[in-house]
């Protein structure tokens, strides 16, 4: 019975690696330099974000009726409060208004900026699903990337 139950969740996590690094490749490479793609989006708050930040960052790319997004961004809100080092910015897309945007920031009281995408940046940034995310250097190269759930932990090691 225990060994039956090891079996069994041994392959459920191959297959959840398998799907995962599935996922990731249609994402940019790591070591992928990203200057051609300098986008400045208009943030809900209506200031202007460059996507091609001056100090580490993670981006987070997300649609207001994600549910995995609404499960994971106190994650990213509390990496963000607890590293001055990191810098956190979230695009959201797939979205039909602005207010969905809106109620989203509001409900999760995010405090770092919220642009809005399009689909420029999503066909540039190659995202396929939510929440994607990049974690961008200071040569605005990738270093890492994700799609899905992510843990605060998960994150904080991600950005390193």
């Amino acid at each position: 019975m225990l060994r039956s139950l090891a079996i069994q969740i041994t392959i459920f996590f191959v297959i959840f690696q398998l799907l995962t690094w599935f996922k990731q490749s249609s994402m940019l490479e790591t070591e992928q330099s990203l200057k051609e793609y300098s986008f400045n989006l208009p943030t809900v708050t209506g200031e202007v974000i460059s996507l091609s930040p001056q100090k580490k960052t993670v981006i987070y790319f997300f649609a207001p009726w994600c549910s995995i997004c609404h499960a994971s961004i106190d994650n990213l809100q509390a990496t963000y409060q607890k590293n001055e080092e990191i810098n956190v910015i979230a695009v959201a897309l797939d979205f039909v208004d602005v207010s969905e945007i809106e109620d989203f920031v509001v409900k999760h009281q995010l405090t770092f900026p919220i642009a809005i995408g399009n689909e420029k940046v999503k066909q540039a940034y190659k995202v396929h699903g939510y929440p994607s995310y990049y974690v961008i250097n200071e040569e605005n190269t990738v270093i890492s990337k994700s799609i899905g759930y992510s843990t605060e932990i998960g994150l904080y090691l991600r950005s390193l």
